[in-house]
Formats: structure tokens, C-alpha cells, sequence
């Protein structure tokens, strides 16, 4: 029991040590923000090309 216990602790001690250390940015969390970049891009290219198109229905041409 008291070996369990111990290999807990050391096991928690490292979980610790890599949830507070900070090195920086990693490639995964660049490629997360890159992603959600993208993802905010195409949603505004999709709302701004819905209500460029619906005021371009709106225009008109009468020949001379």
C-alpha cells in the first residue's frame, strides 16, 4: 500500500512539474490557432459575400 502510495506522489510530483512549466508556444498550439484563424476568416467571408450579394440583387440597369 505505502509503495502505491509513494508511486503516486512521484507520479503527480511530474504531472506538476509539466502543467507549470513554460517553454513557449509548440507547433501544436500554433497549428490550433492557425486553425482557428482560418475558421474566423471563412465565416466572415461567407457572412460579408451574403450581404455583398444581397445588395448587388438590388441594383438594377435600364438600358437607354
Amino acid at each position: 500500500m505505502v509503495r502505491w502510495f509513494i508511486g503516486a506522489q512521484v507520479r503527480l510530483a511530474g504531472l506538476r512539474e509539466r502543467v507549470v512549466e513554460e517553454r513557449g508556444a509548440t507547433a501544436v498550439e500554433y497549428a490550433i490557432m492557425l486553425a482557428f484563424i482560418a475558421a474566423v476568416i471563412v465565416v466572415a467571408v461567407a457572412f460579408l459575400g451574403q450581404a455583398t450579394n444581397s445588395q448587388f440583387e438590388k441594383v438594377t440597369f435600364d438600358p437607354p
